[in-house]
Formats: structure tokens, C-alpha cells, sequence
């Protein structure tokens, strides 16, 4: 492996993060985000066909409208292989006519029904509930400044911290830019990138606080924390090679309903590797050199 000095070019990492952010929060202000249905509410159709169905059938029929990524469930508990006669659709609020097109395509292609109930529902993840989630990372992010300021030193705490901030705004930009619609998911696959990308960066940690035992002040700083990452590269890479290889498996085949959660853990974890691998230990780096000489 050739191996590059790279927290002597951190400010080409930083301008990178930096870019992709900027362009992200751009997008936020200015278009904002393609909300679910579970954040803005939707139409709610239960359905008992002649026949038994399956879901795909269904999720075929809304694909070629546009809702594709609709809530599909069988209505009876005892699910016979995802087959069932009655099944309950949610969708983003539709107009009438769509509606009806939908349904006489449902009709013509699945099987005849009966309509059970049609109504207008209100979001299941309102303001209160996203506030909640909100706090929830900022918490954990608090959480991971004492522990890691008491296994470390606090100066670690905020490198990492300020790593896993641009995680988050990373895989919030991408959505945002792409308009990738955001539902219930989307907030788990927040918390899981921030648990796995911290893991990772704790460990590039653990090398430098080792190798900062036999550190003389006559050695650079810059080369400890360069032989530090690369000590540690191995380790990092097959760590998110394995885990991205599980998460564009669950993308491809994983159906509508996973897709854009695998999606946000993907940019998630790929961005994550960057930080901890380019970005931390340079953060780091920068906040020691900023210590006023005694």
C-alpha cells in the first residue's frame, strides 16, 4: 500500500467536507427536504380482494404512479407469506381522480375488491416526535464528549464530535440535493451512522494516545498522527468494506420500503470512513497545535 502524508494536506479534506456541506445546507434552505408520508400524512385505503394477493402485486400498481414507496400491509395478523385478501395501502394525500385511477388500475391488474375505508390520516411522525429524534442525537452526542473526554482527553471528544456533525450533514445534504423522500427510517439510519462512524474514529484515537507514550518532543507531530492512521488503515477499511458490501446488498435487493434507508447508511458510512480516516486525526492535530506554548 503506497501510503501519502495526510493530515499534512488536511486543508484538501477540509475543503472537501467543507464544499459538500456548504452545497447541502444551500439545498436545505433553499429547497428543503422530499418529506414521507410519514412526516406530512396521506390517504389510507383498506382493500379486501376476492382473492388472496401479495404485496409485490400491489407496490407493481403504485410504482407506475409514483408511489412506490408507500406503507403496504396485509390486514390480518397471521401473515400467510406476505399473502393475504385484505390489504391496507398508505399513501401520500391523494386527489380524487388519482385516486380512482389508482384503484381501477388495482382492479384490471391485481383482482376485483371491495372498498373496506378510505380516509385522510394525519402524519405519524409530527413535530413533537422530530424534535424528540433531535434530541436523541444531541444527547448521544454529549454522552460522547464525557466518555471520550474521560478515556481520552477532551480535545479527542471534540474531534470526534465535530466529525460525526459533518456525517450527519453529509447524508442530510445528499437527500436534500437529490430529494430523496425521507420517512420514518431515516432517523435510524441517523443514529446507526453515528454509532458506527464513532467506533471507528475511537479506534484511530486509541493509536495515537499509544503511540503519544514514547512521543519526544524533538519528534513532529504530524508524522505520530500519520503513523497512527496508517496503523490503523487496515483495520478501517475491511471494517466499512464489509459493512458497505451488506448495505448495497440490502439497496438491491432489499425492495422500495429498505431502499432509502440503505441509501443513507451507504453515503453514511462511506463519508464516515472519510472523516475518521482524513479528518479526526487532523482535527485533533489542529486543536493540540492551538495550545498556548508555557
Amino acid at each position: 500500500m503506497i501510503k501519502f502524508k495526510i493530515v499534512e494536506n488536511r486543508k484538501i479534506w477540509f475543503s472537501i467536507s467543507s464544499i459538500v456541506i456548504i452545497i447541502g445546507l444551500v439545498s436545505m434552505l433553499t429547497r428543503g427536504f422530499n418529506l414521507g408520508i410519514d412526516f406530512t400524512g396521506g390517504t389510507i385505503m383498506e382493500l379486501k380482494f376476492e382473492k388472496t394477493i401479495a404485496i409485490e402485486q400491489v407496490r407493481e400498481v403504485l410504482k407506475a404512479h409514483g408511489l412506490e414507496n408507500s406503507i403496504i400491509q396485509m390486514a390480518s395478523s397471521a401473515d400467510n407469506k406476505g399473502k393475504d385478501d385484505t390489504v391496507i395501502i398508505r399513501t401520500q394525500v391523494l386527489d380524487e381522480s388519482v385516486r380512482q385511477k389508482v384503484a381501477g388500475e388495482l382492479e384490471s391488474k391485481v383482482g376485483k375488491f371491495d372498498v373496506l375505508r378510505i380516509e385522510k390520516v394525519g402524519s405519524v411522525i409530527g413535530g413533537e416526535l422530530t424534535q424528540k429524534a433531535i434530541m436523541a442525537i444531541v444527547v448521544s452526542w454529549l454522552l460522547m464528549i464525557g466518555y471520550i473526554t474521560w478515556r481520552f482527553e477532551f480535545k479527542f471528544a471534540i474531534s470526534g464530535i465535530i466529525a460525526l456533525v459533518q456525517d450527519v450533514l453529509v447524508v442530510m445534504s445528499f437527500f436534500s440535493i437529490f430529494q430523496i423522500e425521507i420517512d420514518s427510517t431515516f432517523v435510524a439510519a441517523l443514529l446507526t451512522i453515528i454509532g458506527f462512524s464513532i467506533n471507528d474514529t475511537i479506534v484511530i484515537f486509541d493509536r495515537i494516545r499509544e503511540n503519544l507514550r514514547s512521543y519526544r518532543r524533538s519528534d513532529s507531530l504530524e508524522e505520530l498522527v500519520n503513523r497512527s492512521i496508517w496503523q490503523t488503515m487496515s483495520r478501517s477499511l475491511y471494517t466499512v468494506g464489509t459493512v458497505l458490501f451488506v448495505t448495497v446488498s440490502l439497496y438491491i435487493f432489499g425492495g422500495d420500503t429498505t431502499r432509502n434507508f440503505s441509501m443513507a447508511m451507504i453515503i453514511g458510512f462511506s463519508f464516515g470512513c472519510f472523516t475518521s480516516i482524513f479528518c479526526c486525526g487532523s482535527f485533533w492535530l489542529v486543536l493540540q497545535k492551538s495550545k498556548p506554548a508555557h
